[in-house]
């Protein structure tokens, strides 16, 4: 599973951070839209090193290198722009994301992306009357990008992970279910556990 950081700031979030890693957390999405380079650079090191591999970053890519860490993600505004393109990274950055709201969206992505959120699936639990405009389980049926993975991200949590995953995505984000709880890696451990059950 994929855990992204909340946008605001939040109690022992780095101890949070660390524990959702030792509970087998794949990847966290380092998103934080108004930290300065300066503060997103200070966020990455307070995390353990041995983690980096498994940060993705969503602002400031041009400290990626700086730490070590391979994996960016593109906006869909930073897609759109033509400003930024995957093929501009060097080494280490490999691995690229990016976020869409359709499957006609999804569907135009260029190969150069590994994996995309496809949003909102569910009514956010973190945005207020942020809602599906579509059935995107009905949308995906529409899929003609079998390259990139499609990532479920919007209002996940335990009690409807299973439905997602048994409806053709290929995995999920959390960030509400997380970072709005007031136990997150409980919450965690429960969609962890319905996830691996599912993949046994």
């Amino acid at each position: 599973m994929i855990v992204i950081t909340n946008p605001l700031a939040v109690a022992d979030e780095i101890g949070i951070i660390d524990s959702l890693f030792e509970e087998g957390l794949s990847l966290l999405h380092v998103r934080k839209p108004d930290f300065s380079e300066v503060e997103t650079a200070k966020f990455i090191h307070q995390i353990k090193h041995k983690y980096r591999e498994k940060l993705v970053l969503h602002h400031h890519h041009e400290i990626a290198a700086d730490f070590g860490i391979n994996r960016i993600h593109f906006s869909k505004k930073d897609r759109k722009s033509n400003l930024i393109f995957p093929a501009r990274f060097s080494k280490p950055c490999r691995y690229f994301s990016t976020s869409t709201h359709s499957i006609e969206d999804f569907n135009s992505l260029e190969n150069d992306f590994n994996y995309a959120f496809l949003s909102p699936v569910f009514k956010s639990i973190s945005k207020e009357n942020y809602n599906p405009k579509k059935n995107l389980f009905e949308a995906l049926k529409l899929k003609t990008n079998y390259t990139t993975k499609a990532i479920a991200l919007g209002g996940i949590d335990s009690e409807n992970i299973q439905k997602i995953l048994e409806n053709g995505f290929d995995d999920v984000a959390l960030l509400g279910t997380i970072w709005n709880s007031p136990n997150p890696i409980k919450n965690f451990k429960l969609c962890q556990k319905i996830v691996l059950s599912l993949s046994a």
